[in-house]
């Protein structure tokens, strides 16, 4: 398998490893937003957030909770944010499941730009009618 990450899993790529168990794999971002931006990686191969198996999203985000409250610490952070792009118009660009852990600082100059709509009449009942109907 050509996957980045699963060569980094199989330790045929390197990786500057933060935490590691059976399930899942902790390591710094290549490229990151700030220093300390990390990254939290199921060992299964699965493509985004729709594919992971429950009992490993379980294990990603107890990790995912342990290395963030370890950047935090380390780094002395007022806050991060967690993240996964999913899908390629997402921002996706390695295919395989990950989430990230994002140090902020003040003045950082990160913007997440929200063009925020509201609802007209019921469509917000339509939309929660149409959601609840896929929900399994």
């Amino acid at each position: 398998m050509d996957c980045v990450f699963c060569k980094i899993v199989r330790h045929e790529l390197p990786a500057e490893i933060l935490y590691e168990n059976d399930k899942v794999i902790a390591i710094l971002d290549i490229n990151p937003i700030h220093y300390g931006h990390a990254l939290v990686i199921p060992k299964t191969h699965c493509l985004d957030f729709l594919s992971v198996k429950e009992s490993d999203l379980h294990d990603v985000l107890h990790v995912t909770q342990k290395v963030a409250r370890a950047i935090v610490t380390t780094l002395k952070l007022e806050g991060f944010n967690i993240f996964s792009n999913n899908g390629r118009i997402a921002g996706q660009s390695v295919f395989h499941f990950h989430m990230h852990i994002t140090p902020r600082y003040p003045d950082d100059n990160i913007k997440f730009v929200l063009q925020l709509k509201s609802y007209d009449g019921g469509a917000m009942a339509e939309y929660a009618d149409k959601i609840r109907h896929h929900i399994l």
